[in-house]
């Protein structure tokens, strides 16, 4: 197993969940967002979640829930850890903490170094900050878009906990971001997909085994 953690995100199907498990990613994503191409409703992400693995964490990721949502997810089946990936603050994800006694990962938009700088007002709430792209205004999706941001602005990120990176990976550049970035885990989506949503799982081993060779 690679010393870094491998995320697979937006899995939707029983192969492809297979093949991630298989190629060693430590962490599974399943998004739970109605305009996402990755959107998984609760009663298939149930059949998922009993496909996992205790070895392997389940990451569930959604946007600006509200407390109904999250209390239909959670009762899907096993949840590692709720990903936030909308406006959330950090009271917010106090709150979620507290209700539901789970990991909670905040997924921050980056674009320039402030962004990089603001997440520290997370520091204190989130289980695990993980770095995305920001996506353009107007975007119907905060993320999951193939976009990237410059890996160089990590370079003297001073994590007080667990983060990860994330945006725009794929098996051919994982291991220069991890290079340059100094990233602990890896998140990809669209880097392992033929079409948005729909998983490659040939990428998704070969971008595992990128990572392990790093």
């Amino acid at each position: 197993m690679s010393r870094l953690a491998i995320k697979i995100c937006g899995l939707s199907t029983p192969d492809t969940l297979d093949a991630a498990i298989g190629a060693g990613a430590s962490h599974v994503g399943f998004v739970h967002f109605a305009k996402s191409p990755r959107h998984v409703e609760a009663d298939r992400l149930a059949a998922l979640l009993d496909r996992a693995p205790s070895h392997v964490k389940t990451v569930g990721v959604v946007v600006d829930p509200d407390d109904a949502t999250l209390d239909h997810l959670l009762r899907a089946g096993r949840l590692d850890a709720l990903q936030l990936h909308g406006k959330e603050t950090p009271e917010r994800l106090a709150a979620i903490a507290r209700r539901y006694g789970v990991a909670v990962w905040k997924a921050v938009a980056v674009k320039t170094a402030e962004d990089i700088r603001a997440s520290g007002l997370y520091r204190d709430v989130a289980d695990l900050i993980l770095f995305d792209a920001k996506t353009p205004d107007g975007a119907d999706l905060p993320g999951g878009m193939g976009l990237r941001f410059d890996w160089t602005l990590l370079r003297d990120y001073r994590a007080a906990g667990p983060w990860g990176l994330s945006g725009g990976l794929d098996p051919h550049n994982v291991a220069e971001a991890v290079r340059i970035s100094g990233a602990p885990l890896v998140d990809v989506s669209s880097g392992v997909e033929n079409a948005p949503g729909i998983k490659d799982m040939d990428k998704i081993v070969a971008f595992c085994k990128a990572v392990q060779h790093i």
